[in-house]
């Protein structure tokens, strides 16, 4: 099946583009392809693309309250789980206090800029 458009980018807000591009760069293994004050783009080997733009005043979600609800999150698969944690600890994520998949193989962080994600184990 074919669309009309195909995806080029996930772009996150945040106070500090380079920052949080890094924490992910970690993370994910990707590096950094475009860099500008504002801006930074991050490119996976299978080309894909995370990008990171600063918002003054950034506001991070306030997941899982309604009124402030997280709008996205990223779901990043590991192969092993409490080596993903641990680095991704290291990094600067937090592990949130709120975990609705225990038991399911996925747990729910935040990175640096607040926004929730995922690791979610291969076997999930």
């Amino acid at each position: 099946m074919s669309g009309v458009a195909r995806m080029y980018s996930v772009v996150l807000d945040c106070p500090d583009p380079k920052a949080l591009a890094a924490f992910y760069a970690g993370l994910l293994g990707w590096k950094v392809t475009s860099e500008e004050e504002d801006w930074v783009t991050l490119t996976g080997d299978d080309q894909g693309r995370l990008s990171f733009q600063r918002v003054p005043g950034h506001r991070p979600p306030a997941w899982p309250d309604a009124g402030h609800s997280q709008q996205f999150h990223l779901d990043l698969v590991v192969d092993d789980p409490v080596r993903a944690e641990k680095e991704a600890l290291a990094l600067g994520a937090v592990r949130h206090e709120h975990q609705p998949g225990a038991g399911h193989g996925w747990t729910v962080y935040l990175d640096p800029a607040g926004h929730p994600f995922c690791l979610c184990a291969s076997s999930a």
